[in-house]
């Protein structure tokens, strides 16, 4: 079974708590919160709302908040939870930071100092959760292979995991965590389940990071395509420029046979975590883990 991506949405918290529930019923691997609505308030709830799942964030953007603060917190966490917790951190995009004013760093200078400063903090009764990284290119995988527990990607190519997971050595597969986050729509009309994706993806296709990671994939033509489209402020054309080959590549869609047979794939390309990320054609949050529980049922 998949792990989850789920957002605490605000207002509905509790129904939230309830899904939560639900899908660790349903025999799901593990439940998974992104940098939104607070994610790692969302994991302290999830400790006590849960039993048995494993839970963390994906990511926890690290200069959104203190590393000691973080580390405190999330040895909390790991404490309370008998030790379900996986933090997963990341340097996120630079407009997230441009809304609160916020001036970052150099991503792996940053990256390396935040987790010494967070383990310098650790103490032997309140130990570190496993720290994973959000890693997208080679060099910040090697460094989480180097002082982390795991990576994940978010958007990646399944196509390309292979040949990024040659840094991680063979030594290191069996404890080393490997995920990825992968937009998921469920539907027969495979047209509208990829164009929900690809609403998905648009704010993704302007960060320049994406897509010199997506041209490394093998997707030069089309990144080329959508810099010459933002160049020309002309976002109306992205969509008709994020292919079919990419987008199938990036994301899960269509029939729930052939959203099982792509998830199988994401296993077979060394991703030992993948994580899916529910939207519907026809509703939001709950409807999508309504068709989710139906396609893995």
């Amino acid at each position: 079974m998949p792990s989850v991506a789920l957002v605490a949405v605000p207002g509905r918290r509790e129904t939230i708590l309830d899904l939560a529930r639900e899908i660790e019923r349903r025999g799901f691997s593990g439940i998974y919160s992104p940098a939104i609505a607070d994610a790692v308030s969302l994991c302290a709830s999830l400790a006590h709302a849960t039993e048995r799942i494993t839970f963390g964030t994906s990511i926890q953007p690290i200069y959104m908040r203190h590393a000691v603060n973080l580390g405190e917190a999330a040895a909390y966490v790991q404490e309370v939870s008998g030790g379900r917790f996986v933090l997963g951190i990341g340097v996120s995009h630079g407009p997230v930071y441009g809304r609160f004013g916020i001036q970052v760093g150099k991503p792996l200078t940053d990256m390396r100092n935040y987790v010494a400063a967070m383990r310098a903090g650790a103490s032997e009764k309140a130990p570190l959760p496993p720290v994973v990284l959000a890693s997208l290119r080679t060099r910040m995988l090697k460094l989480a292979v180097e002082i982390g527990d795991g990576a994940v990607w978010a958007n990646a190519a399944r196509s390309h995991m292979e040949a990024s997971l040659t840094v991680v050595p063979s030594a290191r597969r069996g404890d080393f965590f490997i995920g990825a986050m992968i937009p998921t729509v469920i539907d027969d009309d495979r047209a509208a389940a990829a164009a929900v994706n690809r609403r998905t993806l648009a704010g993704y296709v302007t960060l320049p990071n994406y897509r010199n990671y997506w041209k490394e994939a093998g997707y030069v033509e089309e990144m080329e395509a959508i810099e010459a489209a933002l160049a020309a402020h002309d976002r109306d054309r992205l969509p008709g420029l994020m292919s079919d080959r990419w987008l199938s590549d990036v994301t899960l869609f269509g029939s729930v046979a052939e959203v099982r047979e792509g998830y199988e794939a994401w296993i077979e390309a060394g991703v030992t975590n993948p994580i899916l990320v529910p939207s519907s054609t026809t509703g939001g949050q709950m409807k999508a883990f309504e068709e989710l529980f139906a396609a893995f049922g």
